[in-house]
């Protein structure tokens, strides 16, 4: 940020917008513009397997259970490993971070598209995974820190609009490679473009930040990985369990899980007095952070499940080829764009219930509709379904992620991202455990690799129904959701009102990311050149 750019307060005494300050400085939109573009590169890559799952079940020799791991490991490492880009980006400069984050992405592509088998390839989607951690709390801290606050739902739609495209596009852009190239295309193919994000964020992205003397709490990792990696592994066995295949029963890794996360949360009550704790837990102690949080819990659990069961349902119910399931999903990734760009200027005027509150109720009953789908139901009306349930999806996720973090103080921001992005990525991860357990338990079948039309119209029926029943909570949810502006922190006893003021600035410069400081004052900085 420039040194003549003064940084805005907190929310609650945003300046009304003026010709002024409407407009971000340019080395600001550089900034978010190429992190925005990397992490639409690594989103995209998310869900890219969800129509290849029928492909890779057969040229694989697995089961769907087995199958779902690829994108669920995926997600459980997200959730394992964003709880500690707090530290990370505390640590290190943005620059090195991006550079690393990137190179490490692109690492697990290129293992993935060499893979010969099923263990190979998870490897790589677990090191593709690793390297996309820091980058979406990197983009949304980043974001909340240079956008001012009349502009966030403008421009927070974009960033949370990005979230919910590229996974979208991802199964539509799968589809039509899979039917054209074999799976490993859908990787080799994604070579050359995080090579070229690699090129340019060398070339063009200067550090706005600098490091702190921070030190890894190796305790917190270790139980954040045992807490999650339990949690959605003993969802996962849900089906495999009903079936009689489940090496383990699934209550015993998710007691194990639940235990875990009780101990990791003391151990950050405990760190963040000495401020190194990996999530603060303050920020659940504002009822406005909560709430939005666990409507988008709901939200990122039932859309993401629900891209994983929908390839099979076209596949198996409705008779699609892989390259009319990518037709079929490519209008949904535009739907969601245009309407998180609109919802944005609403959210600016009226706040998030006129969005989210709607859009829960007629997301819910689209659910339902897909629950009810069977062999008789036309494609058309399928595809009708989908489309409404992509944009009403779009009226609650950018809402309710700008309402929770706009709640926070500066100083609680990184926390704030930090714990939405896991949230939502541990919400992933369950969705699908979640729903391709229902998937298989309402097969009613010994094998659900191979099933009947009956035996899958049984089975996408009670995924959906999950997903309906599993929805409603978000009705609820968005009821209670309230547009509260942040308040700066509460100044010490005898402070004056300048010294308030400077408080405030202060407070609003010490925060880009997780944690780390805006350099506005260094002398480097002033010159624009690389820290």
């Amino acid at each position: 940020m420039s040194p003549d750019k003064t940084p805005a307060p907190a929310a609650a005494d945003a300046p009304p917008p003026t010709r002024n300050d409407d407009r971000l400085a340019s080395q600001d939109v550089l900034v978010i513009g190429i992190l925005m573009v990397s992490a639409f590169t690594v989103l995209l890559n998310e869900m890219l397997l969800g129509v290849a799952l029928p492909t890779l079940i057969t040229d694989l020799d697995i089961t769907p259970t087995t199958g779902q791991w690829l994108t669920t490991g995926y997600l459980l490492t997200l959730a394992i490993l964003i709880p500690a880009t707090g530290f990370l980006l505390r640590r290190f400069t943005l620059r090195t971070i991006f550079l690393g984050s990137l190179s490490l992405f692109t690492l697990g592509t290129a293992i993935a598209a060499a893979a010969p088998g099923f263990s190979v390839l998870f490897t790589g989607r677990i090191i593709q995974a690793a390297g996309t951690a820091a980058l979406m709390p990197l983009l949304m801290a980043t974001t909340m820190r240079l956008v001012p606050p009349h502009r966030r739902g403008r421009t927070m739609a974009l960033v949370t609009g990005l979230t919910a495209v590229a996974p979208a596009v991802g199964p539509a852009v799968s589809g039509l490679v899979i039917s054209q190239l074999s799976w490993q295309w859908l990787f080799i193919l994604v070579l050359p473009v995080v090579l070229a994000g690699l090129a340019l964020g060398a070339a063009k992205l200067r550090n706005i930040t600098t490091p702190e003397p921070v030190r890894l709490d190796v305790l917190s990792l270790v139980l954040s990985a045992i807490g999650f990696g339990a949690l959605v592994y003993g969802l996962s066995t849900i089906g495999e369990s009903a079936s009689g295949h489940a090496p383990i029963a699934p209550y015993i890794p998710i007691i194990i899980g639940l235990l875990a996360l009780a101990v990791f949360v003391r151990r950050q009550t405990v760190l963040q007095r000495s401020d190194n704790a990996f999530l603060d837990m303050r920020i659940f102690r504002t009822p406005s952070f909560t709430v939005p949080l666990l409507v988008m819990l709901v939200v990122a659990l039932v859309g993401f499940g629900t891209t994983m069961v929908l390839p099979l349902v076209l596949t198996n119910v409705a008779g699609l080829t892989t390259l009319q399931i990518g037709l079929f999903l490519v209008p949904g990734g535009a739907l969601i764009a245009l309407v998180s760009a609109l919802g944005g200027r609403i959210y600016d005027r009226y706040g998030p219930r006129p969005l989210a509150v709607p859009g829960s109720v007629i997301w819910t009953g689209a659910l339902w509709f897909l629950s009810r789908a069977d062999e008789n139901t036309g494609v058309t009306a399928l595809l009708a379904a989908y489309l409404v349930l992509s944009a009403s999806q779009a009226l609650m996720w950018a809402p309710m992620t700008t309402a929770a973090l706009s709640s926070l103080r500066t100083e609680l921001y990184p926390h704030g991202t930090a714990a939405f992005n896991t949230a939502q990525q541990l919400a992933g991860g369950a969705g699908g455990a979640v729903l391709i357990s229902a998937y298989t338990i309402g097969s009613h079948a010994k094998d659900a690799g191979a099933l009947n039309l009956a035996q899958s119209v049984s089975a996408s029926q009670a995924a959906f129904t999950t997903a309906a029943v599993i929805g409603c909570l978000a009705i609820i949810g968005t009821l209670w959701v309230r547009r509260t502006a942040a308040t700066p922190p509460p100044p010490a006893a005898g402070v004056s009102t300048e010294q308030r003021s400077r408080q405030c600035h202060r407070s609003a410069d010490s925060v880009v990311g997780n944690g780390l400081t805006t350099p506005a004052q260094t002398p480097t900085h002033r010159r624009g050149a690389a820290t």
